[in-house]
């Protein structure tokens, strides 16, 4: 079992910053590809970045790309979502996940929902116009 923590989301106005933290317990965090999800009222979640277990290789929503950082501390077991020029339509719940990925040699970089058996509660970012 791998249990997740989010923290770090707020009221931000647009072209401000904020910076998600999600903290692991339980099984070894770096055997975890790490992904950070959204879920805006109304719609599906969606996929916003993931990190590979090792942390040297990560990937991002289109939509993200250039304005968003993920990172992760395996010592201290943290994940994170550095979140800058925010945009209104950025305005959603923001979800990590866990992805056990040892079968895969610790190199995927999953981006779908089906992929990840552990997930936190959530932290809300809203941004205002």
């Amino acid at each position: 079992q791998v249990q997740l923590v989010e923290s770090g989301g707020g009221l931000v106005q647009a072209g401000g910053s904020l910076r998600l933290s999600c903290a692991a317990s339980g099984r070894p965090f770096s055997n975890y590809a790490m992904g950070w999800f959204r879920q805006a009222p109304g719609k599906e979640r969606e996929f916003v970045a993931v990190i590979t277990a090792g942390g040297g290789n990560t990937d991002y929503a289109d939509s993200v790309k250039g304005r968003f950082t993920i990172s992760r501390d395996n010592a201290q077991k943290k994940a994170y979502l550095q979140m800058n020029s925010l945009k209104p339509e950025d305005t959603a719940v923001y979800y990590c996940a866990a992805s056990w990925s040892v079968p895969f040699g610790r190199a995927i970089m999953p981006r779908t929902v089906d992929k990840y058996g552990y997930w936190g509660q959530g932290t809300q970012v809203t941004v205002s116009s």
